[in-house]
């Protein structure tokens, strides 16, 4: 069960970084080369933008997760 969990969690962590390098910081970012800049001045970030947002927070939640079971794992 502790195997499953760690690659579980190295996939994530993984993911994570790749995910936060993709976003849009004040300067822009690695997601203006995939088309993550192309959005409308009106407001708001683009569809894009809030998607990766939504996937970043689903696997950080993942991560979160997977680090609480192996410590919880560990501990017993």
């Amino acid at each position: 069960m502790e195997l499953l969990f760690t690659i579980i969690l190295v996939i994530a962590s993984a993911l994570m970084i790749l995910l936060v390098l993709l976003h849009k910081g004040r300067g822009g970012g690695l997601s203006d080369m995939f088309g993550g800049g192309v959005s409308s001045s009106l407001g708001g970030s683009s569809v894009v933008e809030r998607n990766l947002d939504r996937l970043t927070i689903g696997i950080g939640v993942i991560w979160f997760a997977c680090v609480i079971a192996l410590g919880l794992l560990m501990a017993y």
